[in-house]
């Protein structure tokens, strides 16, 4: 029975981090380290031996590829030239002047960084490790997934997860990765002071040599300096706050301002409802009194009552409902009496001149 497990140092796992931060497309490269096998045998009188492999993978060193999928063709076929590149380093051997030979022996598995993916691996990538294992003949390889994504929308903050995969009996494993610096320590993990000693040598030489390394409290002079560094960072970074905040709200300040003054432009900019203006009435004096000159005496302007015959009637005759009021008609109101007088005369003449025939 085994229980395989993946040790990764802090340093080098953010390497990885940090590299793939810093690229535009997913990386992809070798990862390097050594591999030990330890077998615990467990005897007891109660039941047989009992057998147990503990399988650690030490990743100490990455190397990442120059292009995205140079390392293996579009079926997943490995490509050996690219391989030996990547394993040699480009380091002459100094004779000849070719490249050295690959470490395969170093070489105990690869890895893969993809953007906002599931911690499960593809079909490609499947056959890429099994093709990798017999081109290395190295059958205990490991892939490493490691799979960043956004933890905010403004993308402040970023997530890494990452996990680690071994073929057994014809299927991928997820082994755990532990990271050494990142455990819980215990207690006694740190010393602060070191072990008591009363040799008169050890006495002499930390007196010689305390002034450059602490300071008068008993503290290291580097820690105080980190501390001095550290105050100043922090007085810096409170100003800069401050400023920020003031310049935050200026621009509030600003953006009510701008606000207010579309709210007035637009205002100003909307059409005013414009009043029917009627034309006033005004009456031409002379224009009214030179058309009653003229015209005052023409029969055509003249309003009559007239009979069925078509004949003019008598001003006495008239019922009121037929008489035209002054108020209507100002332009006739001086000539009534002399068409009055003349519709008189034209209706005895009309008279006489039936008689004489």
């Amino acid at each position: 029975m085994s229980e395989p497990a993946v040790r990764i140092s802090g340093i080098v796992l953010a390497s990885l981090m940090f590299q793939h931060a810093n690229s535009d497309s997913d990386v992809e490269g070798l990862v390097l380290g050594e591999s030990r096998f330890d077998e615990q045998v467990t005897i007891s009188d109660s039941q047989s031996d009992h057998v147990h492999i503990q399988e650690t993978y030490n990743v100490q060193k990455h190397v990442a590829c120059h292009q995205l999928n140079t390392l293996y063709s579009g079926s997943g076929e490995v490509n050996m030239e690219v391989l030996q590149e990547m394993l040699a380093g480009g380091r002459p051997s100094g004779h000849d002047g070719g490249l050295l030979a690959p470490p395969q022996d170093s070489v105990i598995g690869w890895y893969r960084q993809r953007r906002d993916s599931e911690q499960q691996m593809s079909f490609r990538e499947k056959v890429v490790h099994d093709n990798l294992r017999r081109a290395l003949a190295n059958p205990h390889m490991i892939f490493m997934l490691l799979t960043p994504s956004r933890a905010v929308l403004t993308g402040s903050t970023h997530r890494t997860e990452y996990a680690a995969f071994i073929r057994r009996d014809r299927r991928f494993k997820n082994i755990p990765v532990l990271v050494n610096n990142l455990g819980l320590l215990e207690q006694q993990g740190y010393w602060r002071g070191s072990a008591p000693c009363s040799a008169t040598g050890y006495i002499i030489t930390m007196k010689k040599h305390r002034s450059k390394f602490f300071c008068s409290s008993g503290s290291v002079k580097e820690v105080s300096e980190v501390n001095s560094m550290n105050e100043s960072l922090q007085v810096e970074l409170q100003k800069a706050c401050r400023c920020v905040e003031e310049s935050e709200r200026q621009l509030e300040a600003l953006q009510v301002e701008v606000s207010a003054l579309r709210r007035r432009l637009g205002e100003k900019q909307q059409p005013e409802p414009v009043a029917a203006v009627q034309p006033e009435q005004r009456n031409n004096s002379a224009l009214l009194s030179a058309v009653r000159d003229l015209l005052g005496c023409s029969p055509m302007f003249l309003t009559q009552t007239l009979t069925l015959k078509a004949f003019p009637v008598p001003e006495e005759y008239a019922s009121p409902e037929t008489q035209v009021k002054e108020e209507q008609l100002p332009l006739l109101e001086l000539s009534d009496t002399t068409s009055r007088k003349r519709l008189r005369e034209l209706a005895v003449r009309e008279r006489k001149r039936r008689r004489s025939r």
